[in-house]
């Protein structure tokens, strides 16, 4: 069979018009991300810092300013990227976290803070992969929660372990 030029052009053209949709769609996988949560009680009540949480602990006391912290609770999930992944806090909280997109090195999230069903707070970022979000959540009598928020798309391991992790290592 001879194909002449015109023929061979009309040939190619027609194959990547049925061939690279079917490429794209199997290359187009969603990426997993592991999202890590530490619940962390902070007081002023001069009992000093949990050991579980050596690896923050000069960063809790630059930016909160208390004498206790206690970590009280740690959870893990993994997700696509585009789907959410709920995690129940200590106190009632909900916290929801979306992975929407991986650009880079950085883990655009949505993070919903829910009292029940009450929204507390929303808001969309952008987290560094293997990076931690510290968020100074709800007041209580003698202090406040705190919520470590960190994420990781696998590809590389954390470099330093979640308070949770380091006392298990």
């Amino acid at each position: 069979m001879t194909l002449r030029s015109g023929s061979l052009a009309s040939l190619i053209i027609a194959l990547t018009a049925f061939a690279m949709p079917g490429f794209a769609h199997a290359q187009a996988k969603p990426k997993q991300v592991t999202v890590y949560i530490d619940s962390v009680m902070a007081a002023d009540t001069n009992e000093g810092t949990d050991p579980r949480l050596a690896p923050m602990s000069a960063k809790l006391r630059g930016l909160f300013g208390f004498s206790t912290y206690s970590l009280i609770g740690h959870n893990e999930g993994q997700t696509d990227c585009g789907k959410m992944v709920a995690f129940i806090l200590p106190g009632g909280k909900i916290l929801h976290v979306q992975p929407r997109a991986i650009d880079g090195d950085m883990i655009a999230m949505e993070i919903v803070l829910f009292d029940g069903t009450r929204p507390m707070m929303t808001t969309d970022l952008k987290l560094k992969n293997n990076g931690t979000l510290i968020v100074g959540g709800p007041r209580y009598e003698q202090g406040m929660m705190i919520i470590s928020i960190g994420a990781s798309t696998g590809e590389s391991h954390p470099m330093q372990a979640t308070p949770a992790e380091a006392n298990t290592r």
